[in-house]
């Protein structure tokens, strides 16, 4: 019988945590009745800018094998990572994931998506599942998504320009059958607009957005999210 990884946040955050920056690195995020909360404003990753896939925000991530050189500051953020003490199977193909959540969120024409991180060959590349968006409404709810191999119901972020030697692109079949980076909630589309009307077209995406220039943050989701319990049943 499949194994269940079932993490309810009733004695802490159990290896999940959220983002500062590239620079800032990853946070501790609150934990309250049994709820994992995360508030805007985000930060805006712009790893996979044009010519990838988007930006995009954090705000809640678990990794599903070590991989942070320093392993005490992880599990200071995010204490025991019950994913990894569990033994729990990295091949995430048609796995079904279900999560309790709820929100006081105005998206602004993002959605929040699965997002899966895998290090395939000698770079690290990432899908996120547009085609079965999670709905947040300020009453909790609990849904289900499949981790489907159609690609279809994918979308691959690359690279942006200056990280092709980090992030790149692969077949969801092979990001799934060992998925030994991240998994991720993510909020994307994002519309980064920069509040300089000067910064326009491939500029704007060549610099770093929130960093080298300021972004117009009443284009983006603001709000609260609160993760009740995340669950995943794991098809093989």
């Amino acid at each position: 019988m499949a194994r269940i990884y079932v993490e309810t946040f009733d004695d802490g955050p159990g290896g999940w945590l959220g983002w500062i920056s590239n620079a800032a690195g990853a946070k501790r995020l609150e934990v309250r009745d049994s709820c994992l909360i995360d508030r805007s404003p985000w930060w805006v990753d712009y790893n996979h800018a044009p010519p990838g896939g988007g930006y995009l925000h954090l705000p809640f991530a678990l990794q599903t094998r070590p991989h942070w050189k320093n392993a005490a500051d992880h599990d200071r953020l995010a204490g025991v990572n019950r994913f990894i003490e569990g033994g729990f199977p990295t091949d995430f193909r048609d796995a079904k994931v279900t999560l309790k959540l709820r929100g006081d969120l105005d998206l602004r024409g993002a959605r929040l998506v699965f997002h899966a991180q895998s290090k395939v060959g000698n770079v690290f590349v990432n899908q996120c599942l547009t085609g079965q968006p999670f709905e947040v409404t300020r009453e909790t709810t609990e849904q289900t998504v499949t981790l489907t191999r159609d690609p279809k119901q994918w979308t691959q972020l690359g690279s942006r320009h200056d990280r092709t030697d980090f992030y790149g692109k692969g077949d969801i079949e092979d990001v799934l059958r060992d998925l030994n980076g991240n998994i991720i909630l993510i909020l994307f589309p994002l519309d980064v607009v920069p509040l300089d009307p000067a910064i326009t077209g491939e500029q704007m995406h060549r610099l770093r957005a929130g960093e080298d220039y300021e972004v117009e943050r009443r284009r983006l989701p603001e709000g609260a999210l609160l993760l009740g319990e995340v669950r995943i049943e794991f098809a093989r």
